[in-house]
C-alpha cells in the first residue's frame, strides 16, 4: 500500500483514518486530557467495525508483530499493553455482554451491580472495547442494541477506573454520552468532515480493485492508472460510506461485460441505488434482485441454508423463484457470501446488515413478507414434528412470527418450547408484550434461564419445563410433553405452592387391614399454614399424598411410619444434593439417572425407597417419580 501524504505507511487492513487512529491511540494510553470513554458511530456502512477490528491489531501482543509498526505515524501506535477485553454485541443480550468482561476479569460476583462495584476496585487497567452494539441480540427487532447501552455500557462508563472504547448506532450514541463530565466522553461520527478520510475510500477501492487481492486480469484492474482513476470515481460517488465501495467494486467485478469505467452514472453513492443499478446494468428489474434477497434480509445476520433461500425467496414473491434464482448468482453475487452453521452446513447470507436495512425499508409491507415466510415455514415442518423440523425452522421461526405480529400464536406447542435454541426463542419472547402472552409461555420464560445458562440438551429441556408445567398448575401441558416421544427421568406427580417449607421427609401410612400402607410425603411449614399439624418453635406438619395431588390434613403426623436405614440403604436409588441441584443414582450401575436443577435453592428433598423424590424450594414442594431406566441427562 503506498504512503500517505505524511510519508507514513498506512495500516493496512485500515488504509487510513489517521485522526481517528490518533485519538484512539491517545485514549489507549491513557495520554493526558484523551477522553476515558470514546464512543465511535457513523451512518450504516461508514467503517466503524473495519476501523476498531484495525485498530485492535495494534493492542494485541501477538498480532502486532505481524504489522510493520516501524513505518507507521507513531502517534496511531500505542505501546504494547495487556490486551484490553473485547465482549463482541453481535448476537449478544446485554446480561451476556456484561457477563463476558467479568469472566475476562475473574470476577466473583454473582449480580450485576456487583460486576461493577468489582471492577472499580481492581488494582489492574480496566480497558473494555465493545463492537458491534448495533448487532446485539439473538434475534432482530428485540431492542437488545438499546438495552446494551443503558444496561451495561452506561454504567461501565461511570466506573471511573474504567477506559471504554463502544462502536454504538449514532440514534444511541448521545445517550450512552449523556451525564458524563465535560472531557470525559468523546464521540467521533466518522461521517462528519473532521473524521472523514476520502483518501482512504480512495485506497480502499484501489486495493480492491487489485490483482494482488485477488480481482480478476481487466483491463481497469491491471493498468495501474486505469485502476486508480477507477477508484477515484467510486471513491467520489461513495460518498462516506466504505460499504458502497465494497459493494460497487464486486458488483463491476463480478459482471464486468459492458461496464465502461470512464462512466460514472453506474457507480452507486448508496447502498440501495447499488441494488438497482446492478440489476439494470444485468437487464433485470431491482425488483426481482430485492425479492430475492428479502429471505436474507428478513432474517438472521448469520445466514439461512440455500435450499431454504429459495423456498422463502418463493413466499414472498407469492410464485416459484426456484429457476430465476437458479441462474442469479451475477445477480445476487456481490450482495451475498457464504457462511457456515452447525455441524458444518453451508448457509448464505448477506455480506453486511445495512443491505438488509435498504431491503426491509423499501418492502411494502414487512410484516407481510414476515408472515408469508412465517406460514411456509411452519408448512416444512414434518406433520408438526418439531423434533424432526430442520434446524433453521425450529430455531428461527420465533424471530420471523415476531416481526410478522404472530409469535403468541405459535407459542401453543409444547414441541416448539422443548425443540427450539432456547437463547434465541428466550429473546423473542421476552421482546413480546407479557399481556399478550399465554401462562404457558409464562412458564417458559420462568424456565428460560435454566435452560440458556446450563445449555441443557433437549432431554433435560422437555424434563425441566414438564416439572414446570406442573408448578405452575399447567398438567396438560406436562402431559404433551410426556407424549413427544422422550425417555423424561421423571413424572411429576403434584406440586404444592406452599411458602417456607423447611423439610421434607417421605413414609407411609398403614391401613388397617390391609398390606399395604398410603405413602405420604411430610413438610415441616411454618406455623398457622392451613391443614398443617403445630409442633412448636413457629413450626407445623403438613402431611400430603406422596403420589397424588391431595392433602391428608386429618392425618395425624406420628401415625406415619418413616422407611428405616436399612430400607433406604437396600433402595435401588440413591440421592445427593448441592444448593442448586439434586442427582438420583442408580447404586448397582452407579449411574446417574436423574438431575434435577432449579434457580431458586433446594430448602429440602428425600427420596423414596420405591423412587419417588421430593423437594422443596421457596415456590413449594413437589414429587417427582424417577425413573430408573432413564438416559444420564446430568448437567
Amino acid at each position: 500500500m503506498t504512503a500517505t501524504s505524511d510519508g507514513y505507511t498506512p495500516h493496512p487492513h485500515i488504509g487510513g483514518r489517521t485522526a481517528v487512529l490518533r485519538t484512539l491511540a491517545a485514549w489507549r494510553m491513557a495520554w493526558p486530557g484523551a477522553p476515558r470513554v470514546v464512543v465511535l458511530t457513523g451512518g450504516p456502512g461508514s467503517g466503524a467495525s473495519r476501523l476498531i477490528t484495525g485498530f485492535l491489531t495494534l493492542c494485541d501482543p501477538e498480532f502486532r508483530k505481524q504489522l510493520d509498526l516501524d513505518a507507521m505515524d507513531p502517534a496511531t501506535v500505542p505501546p504494547e499493553l495487556p490486551a484490553p477485553a473485547v465482549p463482541s454485541a453481535e448476537g449478544l443480550t446485554a446480561a451476556q455482554v456484561l457477563w463476558l468482561i467479568a469472566d475476562h476479569y475473574d470476577l466473583e460476583a454473582t449480580g450485576s451491580a456487583e460486576v461493577y462495584a468489582e471492577l472499580s476496585t481492581l488494582d489492574q487497567p480496566v480497558v473494555v472495547v465493545v463492537p458491534d452494539v448495533d448487532r446485539a441480540g439473538p434475534v432482530r427487532g428485540s431492542g437488545e442494541p438499546a438495552r446494551v447501552v443503558g444496561e451495561v455500557l452506561k454504567p461501565l462508563a461511570a466506573v471511573e477506573n474504567l477506559r471504554l472504547l463502544a462502536e454504538v448506532p449514532r440514534h444511541l450514541a448521545s445517550e450512552l454520552a449523556a451525564g458524563l463530565p465535560s472531557g470525559v466522553v468523546q464521540v467521533i461520527d466518522l461521517d462528519e468532515p473532521e473524521w472523514a478520510d476520502p483518501d482512504a475510500l480512495v485506497r480502499h477501492a484501489e486495493a480492491a480493485l487489485s490483482t494482488q487481492f485477488g480481482a480478476p486480469e481487466l483491463p481497469f484492474t491491471v493498468a495501474p492508472e486505469a485502476r486508480l482513476g477507477l477508484a477515484e470515481a467510486v471513491g467520489r460517488r461513495a460518498r462516506a460510506s466504505h460499504l458502497v465501495v465494497e459493494i460497487a467494486v464486486q458488483c463491476i467485478l463480478m459482471a464486468p461485460d459492458g461496464f465502461d469505467p470512464a462512466d460514472e452514472q453506474h457507480l452507486p453513492s448508496s447502498v440501495g441505488e447499488a441494488l438497482d443499478l446492478h440489476a439494470r446494468r444485468l437487464g433485470t428489474d431491482p425488483q426481482m434482485l430485492r425479492t430475492m434477497l428479502a429471505p436474507l434480509a428478513l432474517g438472521p445476520d448469520d445466514g439461512m441454508p440455500v435450499d431454504l433461500w429459495v423456498r422463502l425467496a418463493g413466499a414472498v414473491a407469492g410464485r416459484d423463484m426456484s429457476a430465476p434464482m437458479a441462474d442469479g448468482m451475477p445477480l445476487a453475487g456481490p450482495f451475498v457470501e457464504p457462511a457456515e452453521g452447525a455441524e458444518g452446513r453451508p448457509l448464505v447470507r448477506l455480506t453486511h446488515p445495512a443491505i438488509a436495512d435498504d431491503i426491509r425499508a423499501g418492502l411494502p409491507n414487512l410484516r407481510g413478507g414476515q408472515s408469508r415466510i412465517a406460514m411456509s415455514l411452519l408448512e416444512a415442518v414434518p406433520e408438526q414434528d418439531w423434533g424432526r423440523a430442520d434446524p433453521y425452522v425450529r430455531d428461527h421461526i420465533a424471530g420471523h412470527t415476531l416481526e410478522a405480529g404472530l409469535l403468541p400464536q405459535l407459542l401453543t406447542d409444547p414441541g416448539l418450547f422443548v425443540h427450539a435454541d432456547p437463547v434465541l426463542l428466550r429473546a423473542a419472547i421476552e421482546a413480546v408484550a407479557p399481556e399478550e402472552l399465554g401462562t404457558h409461555a409464562h412458564t417458559y420464560l420462568r424456565t428460560a434461564p435454566l435452560l440458556t445458562r446450563t445449555m441443557a440438551p433437549v432431554l433435560l429441556r422437555a424434563a425441566l419445563l414438564e416439572t414446570a408445567f406442573v408448578e405452575d398448575g399447567l398438567p396438560e401441558y406436562a402431559a404433551a410433553v410426556h407424549r413427544l416421544g422422550l425417555e423424561l427421568p421423571w413424572q411429576t406427580l403434584w406440586s404444592l405452592p406452599v411458602a417456607g417449607v423447611k423439610g421434607v421427609t417421605v413414609g407411609s401410612l398403614p391401613q388397617p387391614g390391609k398390606e399395604e400402607a398410603i405413602p405420604v410425603a411430610i413438610l415441616v411449614v411454618p406455623e398457622g399454614t392451613p391443614g398443617a399439624h403445630p409442633v412448636g418453635d413457629r413450626s407445623a406438619l403438613l402431611v400430603h399424598s406422596l403420589v397424588q395431588s391431595a392433602s391428608l390434613g386429618e392425618v395425624a403426623p406420628e401415625q406415619v411410619l418413616r422407611p428405616s436405614e436399612d430400607e433406604r440403604v437396600a433402595a435401588p436409588l440413591a440421592l445427593s444434593r448441592g444448593a442448586d441441584y439434586l442427582r438420583v443414582w442408580d447404586r448397582a450401575r452407579e449411574e446417574v439417572v436423574a438431575a434435577l436443577i432449579t434457580d431458586t435453592p433446594f430448602t429440602a428433598a428425600d427420596l423414596s425407597p420405591d423412587g419417588i423424590l421430593l423437594v422443596a424450594t421457596k415456590r413449594g414442594a413437589k414429587a417427582l417419580r424417577i425413573r430408573p431406566h432413564a438416559a444420564e441427562i446430568a448437567s
